[in-house]
């Protein structure tokens, strides 16, 4: 059977920022920059998007490219015979990790997104909207239908194919968040006192800079906001003809990974400074804080609304990109067609997510690892274990298993003066700085 391919190099990039854009960046990247400083954080996350960031993205699609195969086959493909092809079983493991509990918190999103198109939430909630948030994800079963639901959705667009499900989705999705998220950006500029939350995130406070752990929190949000390890770059990369050159492609996704991260954080810092919040309000930054701050602004009800739509295609775009993952090993490995491998693999990650909903719930005094709950733990395991594990044999593979000639051909950088530098940088700075966040991740460094 003849491997899929895009239709375009557009269609590429358009859904390799669909799979960079998610609820990492607009969910993650506002609370993340909140508490480490916000303009210094940006500038740091900003260089190592450009420093690093976008080397290893150019190094994963390579790879993929190059072998025209899943995230195992590929290994195994351009270094037969060795182990390498153990590799690529992070990346499997990593997508079932993730997408369980990413697909769960992506149906609090398509949930919100009812309660304001039924108009539940034009109103403050009785009890708030802690209490709200709090009841909702602690009941039995309704979180399990929207959990369900956002999966049916995600199934729905891969068992179609590369060219009318996951292109033609982003194709429609990405122009149509740029839109969204520009028009509520302009509406949160417009609020009384947001110019301090855009002082906040433009102007840095340079003493911040003096703290370890901004670095490396800034590091992280680079190599986890570009999808970096998983092998989702590496399984759309194997999707590209030869002709598709891809230092631009890959330029191109990190610049548009970090405007949409920006525009987030236009989005929500003038927004919470304008209603005096902290900035540095964590994870419930989006399921609590801003519902309440949407309810005291004019219009707040239709921004609510704007915001969790786009907040549900963000989720959506990545969730696509995690299950083609998985799917595109079971379709090489046991033969099944597409449509079989994208429900029966998006099936088990649904009954997975099963168990991260009651978490939260009737399970909700588990935890598997230290005082995490299952969704931490899970997250855990896959954001700060398998997903640097993934990205550092990426790294090594083509910095050091392959040879400088075939790496640079591979990366259509032949020639190219920013060859040697992309080289050196995958080869011997990358590798470093991928192991100072696992070390950091695990405890070990203490920052």
């Amino acid at each position: 059977m003849a491997r899929e391919k895009w239709a375009s190099k557009l269609g590429f990039m358009l859904a390799a920022m669909g799979s960079a854009v998610g609820l990492g960046n607009i969910w993650r990247f506002s609370y993340v920059a909140g508490e480490n400083g916000g303009g210094a954080f940006l500038l740091v996350y900003l260089f190592f998007v450009f420093v690093i960031g976008i080397p290893l993205l150019l190094t994963e699609v390579s790879i993929g490219r190059k072998a025209q195969s899943d995230v195992v086959g590929s290994f195994a493909k351009l270094s037969p015979g060795t182990p390498w092809f153990f590799s690529g079983f992070f990346g499997v493991a990593a997508s079932f990790l993730i997408l369980s509990f990413y697909s769960v918190v992506a149906g609090w999103s398509v949930y919100y997104l009812w309660k304001y198109v039924s108009g539940d939430f034009f109103t403050t909630p009785e009890g708030g909207y802690e209490a709200a948030f709090g009841g909702f994800i602690s009941h039995t079963w309704q979180p399990l239908f929207w959990h369900a639901l956002f999966m049916v959705m995600t199934i729905g667009i891969v068992l179609v194919g590369i060219k009318k499900g996951i292109e033609a989705a982003n194709k429609i999705f990405m122009p149509t968040l740029a839109i969204l998220l520009i028009g509520l950006a302009a509406y949160s500029l417009t609020l009384e006192g947001a110019m301090e939350g855009v002082r906040f995130l433009f102007q840095p406070n340079w003493s911040a800079l003096t703290n370890p752990a901004v670095y490396l929190a800034a590091l992280g949000q680079a190599f986890f906001s570009l999808s970096l390890g998983m092998g989702a770059m590496l399984t759309y990369g194997s999707y590209l003809s030869k002709e598709n050159k891809l230092p631009s492609a890959t330029i191109g996704i990190g610049v548009m990974d970090s405007f949409f991260a920006v525009i987030s954080g236009i989005v929500i810092f003038p927004a919470v400074f304008a209603f005096g919040i902290n900035p540095s309000s964590g994870p419930p930054l989006v399921f609590i804080t801003l519902p309440g701050i949407f309810d005291q602004m004019p219009f707040g009800g239709i921004v609510g609304l704007v915001f969790f739509f786009a907040l549900a295609l963000a989720s959506l775009s990545s969730a696509i990109s995690i299950l083609e993952v998985p799917v595109a090993y079971f379709m090489r490995i046991f033969h099944w067609s597409r449509k079989m491998a994208s429900v029966l693999t998006g099936s088990i990650m649904f009954l997975l997510g099963l168990v991260v909903s009651l978490g939260y719930g009737v399970l909700a005094g588990v935890s598997p690892i230290g005082d995490r709950d299952i969704q931490e733990s899970m997250d855990f395991i896959a954001s700060n274990i398998l997903l640097p594990l993934g990205g550092l044999a990426m790294a090594l593979f083509v910095g050091w298993y392959f040879k400088k000639a075939t790496a640079l051909e591979a990366t259509d950088l032949t020639g190219n003066a920013f060859g040697p530098i992309w080289y050196g940088i995958v080869k011997y700075i990358a590798p470093v700085l991928i192991i100072l966040i696992f070390l950091n991740a695990i405890g070990l460094l203490g920052m």
